[in-house]
């Protein structure tokens, strides 16, 4: 932690930061238990039922204790479902992440009895099944995720699962037991770290594109590596293009790589019409970045007065998303399309950093926000007003107000949304789950309604 400057230096909104900034700071170092005595003497009057909500944090020993320096990963057979083996380490936890295309169409039927062997092993995560394949995340013991995993590939269609295994740090393993004194969006409500909780869903695309015609099963590109992946997009003839969104990209990318400035996946396509003159429009430079450049050129590629498509390299977090935007390219008329096999995640992996390409860390979609070479725990924090990542350098920022707001959402959220994320934050500060051991309701109509209850039950059992 870097010193703090005098006081009588401070402007007032430097004091208001500095101060928001060690609340900060005190709320990410605290560890201990999030009962105070008077809280403790109010929930201890409370119905059994209601004590139940009030979930407690585990005091640990030392919880930024560094996870082990390098990851573990497998890919599934193409056979599939023939009981890989995973490497728990020194953890008691492993996180695997997977998806397929497939031929899917009876996909709700796997729907209720996944989620109940997920309930029964204590598998928590989210799982997207749709007509198009399965995408997934999922945390538990290393025998109850294999089990799931093998159940999944026991049907047919979904053999040969692609999977990146990350390991779990100690802070992980205390909030997939459900307890967090870190998150103001509840206790361990964001999966896949809460033991209790799994989300089996039905969608449409288990990775929106938003493109009915792209058929991963059908074509895909040509996947590449990770060995392979830095000469490929050394090539100065290679276009290497992120295939994630702004948020993601602004912490890490690769050397060289094309920012298409999306917000969400579903603009890929028309960046893609507009960019390569697929499609007649304007397209403009986004003023985020500035460095897309390529052998120090700019990277509007509608300089180019050959309509000929180049070759394309592709990568994303896992390589989801990268192998549905390349079935979209092919469909597009692209000949040469290439995607990093198994994404950033495994490039990371496999690849020593003094090899590396890479420059930053990767954002990834659970408590750990973000992740270094070997998958080592990254540096960046959440912000709970918009949900993107954010660095030590954006907390030293006036508009950083933890569980409130940060620089790249304080100019979107109106005084009366920050009041709300503010009564939020004390809430969760003050009971350890938002709305207090009550989640919102009275407590005086809870407790008439408890008393209301037991001449019911005298009466009943009379």
């Amino acid at each position: 932690m870097l010193p703090s400057p005098p006081l009588a230096a401070l402007s007032k909104a430097a004091a208001a930061a500095a101060a928001r900034r060690a609340a900060t700071i005190a709320a990410r170092s605290r560890r201990r238990l999030l009962v105070l005595p008077a809280v403790a003497s109010l929930v201890s009057g409370l119905p059994p039922a209601l004590c139940r909500r009030v979930r407690l944090m585990p005091q640990l020993e030392d919880p930024r204790a560094p996870p082990p320096p390098q990851g573990r990963g497998f890919a599934a057979a193409a056979a599939g479902g023939d009981g890989t083996a995973l490497d728990a380490g020194d953890s008691e936890l492993v996180v695997v992440s997977f998806y397929r295309f497939a031929d899917f169409p009876d996909h709700a039927k796997l729907r209720r009895p996944l989620k109940e062997l997920c309930e029964e092993l204590r598998v928590s995560g989210g799982i997207i099944l749709a007509p198009e394949g399965i995408n997934g995340s999922i945390c538990g013991t290393p025998e109850a995720v294999e089990k799931v995993l093998n159940f999944i590939q026991s049907d047919d269609c979904l053999k040969g699962l692609r999977m990146i295994q990350s390991p779990v740090t100690p802070e992980d393993e205390a909030i997939h037991h459900g307890h967090t004194s870190q998150s103001p969006v509840g206790a361990g409500e964001d999966a896949p770290f809460r033991w209790d909780h799994v989300r089996v869903k039905l969608k449409k695309e288990i990775v929106a594109l938003g493109d009915p015609g792209v058929m991963p099963t059908k074509t895909v590109g040509k996947y590449v590596k990770p060995k392979d992946w830095n000469a490929l997009i050394s090539d100065p003839n290679t276009v290497v293009i992120d295939v994630r969104n702004m948020y993601e990209i602004r912490i890490g990318k690769f050397k060289r790589a094309v920012d298409p400035c999306t917000n969400s996946f579903r603009e890929f396509p028309s960046w893609v019409d507009d960019q390569f003159q697929l499609a007649e429009s304007d397209s403009q430079p986004c003023s985020e970045n500035n460095d897309n450049t390529i052998g120090g050129q700019s990277e509007d590629l509608n300089s180019s007065k050959p309509k000929e498509l180049p070759r394309v390299a592709m990568y994303c977090t896992g390589g989801i998303r990268c192998e549905k935007a390349s079935s979209f390219l092919l469909s597009k008329g692209f000949k040469e399309v290439y995607h990093l096999e198994g994404g950033i995640l495994k490039y990371l992996e496999e690849i020593p950093k003094a090899e590396s390409l890479w420059e930053g860390e990767c954002f990834v979609f659970d408590k750990r926000v973000s992740v270094e070479h070997g998958l080592a725990q990254g540096t960046h924090k959440l912000c709970y007003g918009c949900k993107k990542p954010v660095s030590d350098e954006d907390m030293e920022s006036p508009e950083w107000e933890y569980g409130v707001s940060c620089p790249y959402c304080f100019a979107t959220k109106s005084e009366e949304e920050k009041e709300r994320a503010r009564a939020r934050q004390r809430q969760f500060e003050t009971w350890g789950v938002i709305g207090g051991p009550d989640k919102g309701r009275s407590p005086k109509r809870l407790e008439a309604n408890h008393t209301a209850e037991e001449p019911k039950q005298v009466s009943s059992s009379v």
